[in-house]
């Protein structure tokens, strides 16, 4: 066992918040709270985990089974488990290993791996990285020259599906990264970064495999055409200029012919319109809290958009997932599948490779567990009548 396996190996990781705090320990404080941080308030940030106490289950007792079956097919992809790591941007910052360690992990677990457009690693090199299906998340950052250029790289390279991200017209306020000079330690001058330094220097294990694996990386991923890589400088500011309309899906997919995915949806409306714009699967996200604080939990916009849909395309939940109980949940009210972020960055930032390992491993076995307690031997048999869902939440 390695020193990083140990590190996140049982009892001292149990469940997944218990890689927080190891986490919170490693990274300077501003890498961390841009990972554990939300918009505003945090109100949605909060909610998205603590709606899951709202949902209570009706298991059947006096039942066994010899085994558990809990696979599933997503996007026509058979995965070991209704998972697919969420993509999250700036994961090299929480280690080296960013997006190639987080899709190898994936890979070995037998689930699908989203990249983020916000990825210090090439997107090949994390295709080549992973034995299982990796999905690609845009967002039109340096323009549409920049878009049409990586939507072909990603089609060369062999990705399985485009995740197109719609709430972010702009970035939401996130006031952790303000207070704890995120900005400036990656934009800044030196004179901008100096008060903000002595939380890097305070993390000499951290620092020293940033200075290891080159310092600051830039986007390799966002090419502008007759400029280059886009440098990892102030993201807000470049999303601002590239909102995704509903307008962008008609070009989109004349340049990718493979499934789309919409992320961002929390109505039944979005939900319909994602359908008549040719999407084969949404994700009823509200982007992990970190965009427009107030909105639902996405387990509670789930039954609206499950109306909504009616079976005609696939439906994912990202938000608040941290346990094996949080993923039946989500698919007892209609979910195919969900999508985890911060639970496997924490695993990331906690323990690099081994992490996002030790994450995925507790979440199996969280799900095994919850469906012999339910009496339910399959992840296609779980439905409503397995969760008790308050009236309040019927769709209107």
């Amino acid at each position: 066992m390695t020193r990083s396996s140990r590190a996140v190996a049982s009892p001292r990781v149990v469940c997944i918040e218990d890689f927080r705090p190891i986490a919170r320990r490693r990274l300077p404080k501003s890498v961390f709270d841009y990972l554990d941080g939300g918009a505003e308030g945090e109100v949605t940030l909060r909610e998205n985990c603590r709606i899951f106490s709202d949902v209570t289950f009706r298991p059947r007792h006096a039942v066994s089974f010899p085994a558990c079956d809990l696979h599933t097919r997503v996007l026509g992809f058979d995965l070991s488990l209704p998972i697919l790591l969420a993509p999250v941007g700036y994961s090299r910052l929480m280690h080296p290993g960013g997006e190639v360690a987080a899709a190898r992990a994936a890979g070995r677990a037998g689930i699908g791996y989203i990249l983020s457009t916000i990825s210090g690693h090439k997107l090949e090199d994390v295709k080549a990285g992973s034995s299982g299906p990796v999905f690609y998340q845009l967002y039109l950052m340096g323009g549409r020259g920049a878009a049409e250029a990586v939507i072909e790289r990603a089609r060369v390279a062999g990705f399985s599906a485009l995740v197109v991200t719609i709430d972010t017209p702009v970035s939401g306020i996130r006031e952790r990264d303000y207070r704890n000079g995120m900005k400036e330690l990656i934009s800044g001058g030196p004179l901008e970064k100096i008060p903000f330094l002595p939380q890097v220097l305070s993390r000499p294990g951290w620092l020293l495999g940033f200075l290891q694996d080159g310092g600051l990386p830039g986007l390799p991923n966002v090419v502008v055409p007759g400029k280059g890589p886009m440098p990892l400088v102030d993201v807000a500011a470049a999303l601002a200029e590239s909102a995704v309309t509903w307008a962008d899906l008609r070009w989109i997919r004349e340049l990718w012919r493979g499934p789309i995915v919409m992320k961002g949806v929390l109505t039944g409306d979005d939900a319909r319109r994602s359908i008549d714009e040719g999407a084969v699967a949404i994700s009823v996200s509200n982007h992990g809290g970190r965009q427009l604080d107030g909105v639902p939990a996405s387990l509670r916009a789930l039954p609206e958009v499950v109306e909504a849909v009616k079976g005609r395309i696939e439906i994912l939940m990202d938000g608040g997932i941290r346990r094996g109980t949080d993923i039946a949940k989500a698919i007892c009210m209609g979910a195919r599948a969900v999508l985890c972020g911060r639970a496997y960055a924490y695993g990331l930032a906690a323990g690099g490779e081994a992490g996002v390992d030790r994450a995925i491993e507790i979440l199996r076995t969280d799900m095994e567990r919850t469906l012999r307690l339910l009496g339910c031997p399959s992840i296609a048999g779980l439905d409503r009548s397995y969760v008790n869902v308050p009236k309040s939440w019927e769709s209107r």
